[in-house]
């Protein structure tokens, strides 16, 4: 079965332990403690709760992903912020436009 290291990274990041995450799924600390440690396989429901809880994508609880879903305003360079400032600026249907510009973009 799968070693979920990242539930643990993520767990510690909040500093909670796993007697806490457990009271916060309503599931006894033994059976969180099984899923961490990949003794037992997350159920989907499971896994969306904790995606849920943790504010990141299914992909990034499974190791599918290094990306998280945030982005540090401190991370962004000025050409990236002003990128955003115009991006918010257009209509969806220009937005739409603009990500499908930039998709083509990035598959050259």
């Amino acid at each position: 079965m799968a070693y979920y290291k990242r539930l643990r990274d993520l767990r510690e990041d909040r500093d909670l332990t796993q007697k806490d995450l457990a009271e916060e799924l309503y599931m006894q600390t033994t059976q969180y403690r099984r899923y961490e440690t990949g003794e037992r396989s997350l159920s989907l429901e499971t896994a969306v709760a904790l995606a849920e809880f943790y504010n990141v994508s299914l992909d990034y609880l499974a190791e599918l992903t290094d990306y998280n879903g945030k982005i540090e305003t401190s991370e962004l360079s000025v050409d990236e912020k002003q990128l955003l400032t115009y991006f918010r600026k257009l209509n969806s249907t220009d937005k739409e436009r603009l990500l499908e510009r930039a998709m083509t973009l990035c598959e050259k």
